[in-house]
């Protein structure tokens, strides 16, 4: 259930260079609960996609089942949307970024849709590189049933009227460093400041670029108690620096110290800059990446923002040679090429 937006716009709202202003880019009224992380993130998607100026129609998104897969119907009205099975989004995901390879495809997932009954679908959408944004918004808990512990819960953990949690936790941002993603970061819903570049440098990313967002259920999970609360994320945050995301017809400058910036450079000439706040971390390094997250854990501080980039990653398509033209363009003759071309296949496989 949703409701509709007032219609009324005011005459001077700014635009961006396609003529679109903020309210494009906005869908019906979220029926979430009041203070929920995930429309703080909606809010930033929103924004990211406004200034970087992307075509509505031009966005496929996509997500499972539980309350963070829901959020799709609150942000892009005017994109495609497909909101699929429980666990099972990653391989819808893939085969329409195999059909179209033309859109942008923007994944939003939960914590229990992706690290329970959908972690075999995420772990091979993160080892083809599937050219998408895959957002997790992560709150510890299976929000739609009544607040049962996930398990992205962490050990001790305890949700408003439940036990401490017994068991460890999957960290899938050190899972999707682990499975070879070319593009990995963290965040916190109430950081939009941090989140809203990481976003956009997702989107312009070539490859898998996966986002975990700490995005705290205001019903059953953000208690002193809980690991995944307002409270707690809030004392316990640690950043790996100021990330900037600079457009390609932006100059690029930066008011950074020398050895303190790391400037990496897009596929259509996007800089992504970070003005590091720890000397250890290597963005070109999965291990460094790994270490950090591991010491931060163990000082009980959440470590958030851009961790990983593979600046020469290949995408699935580049991976294995795919067609240029979209799969829904081919006509009969490209799909049916005839019986020698097939012979020659067969022969080569042989």
């Amino acid at each position: 259930m949703s409701y509709v937006r007032p219609s009324f716009r005011h005459p001077e709202l700014p635009l961006n260079e396609l003529g679109y202003s903020r309210r494009d880019y906005e869908g019906p009224l979220s029926t979430l609960c009041a203070g929920c992380g995930h429309d703080s993130i909606s809010a930033a998607i929103v924004q990211a996609c406004f200034e970087l100026s992307i075509a509505p129609h031009q966005v496929a998104k996509l997500s499972g089942i539980g309350c963070s897969s829901k959020t799709p119907s609150y942000f892009l009205g005017n994109s495609h949307g497909f909101n699929s099975v429980h666990g099972r989004m990653p391989s819808v995901a893939t085969g329409a970024n195999l059909a179209n390879r033309e859109l942008i495809y923007i994944g939003v997932s939960g914590d229990g849709d992706s690290a329970s009954i959908g972690m075999g679908q995420f772990t091979h959408a993160v080892r083809r590189n599937v050219n998408m944004m895959y957002v997790v918004e992560n709150n510890g808990c299976y929000g739609l049933t009544k607040g049962q512990d996930s398990a992205t819960a962490d050990v001790g953990s305890a949700s408003k009227k439940g036990e401490p949690n017994p068991f460890a936790a999957i960290d899938l941002a050190s899972i999707a460093l682990q499975l070879g993603a070319s593009f990995v970061a963290r965040s916190f819903s109430g950081d939009r400041q941090q989140l809203v570049p990481l976003i956009k440098a997702a989107i312009s990313h070539r490859g898998f670029a996966f986002i975990d967002v700490i995005s705290p259920c205001v019903t059953f999970n953000n208690n002193p108690a809980s690991t995944k609360g307002y409270e707690y994320v809030r004392d316990h945050l640690a950043a790996t620096g100021t990330v900037d995301y600079v457009p390609f017809k932006q100059e690029i400058s930066a008011d950074y110290d020398e050895g303190e910036c790391k400037s990496v450079t897009l596929h259509d000439g996007s800089v992504v800059q970070l003005r590091k706040a720890d000397p250890e971390l290597d963005l070109s390094s999965r291990r460094s990446a790994l270490r950090l997250i591991k010491d931060y854990r163990a000082n009980e501080q959440v470590l958030t923002g851009l961790l990983y980039m593979d600046e020469d990653s290949q995408d699935l398509h580049e991976i294995i040679g795919s067609s240029k033209t979209p799969l829904r363009e081919l006509g009969e003759a490209e799909l049916c090429p005839g019986q020698n071309v097939l012979d020659k296949l067969n022969d080569s496989l042989r």
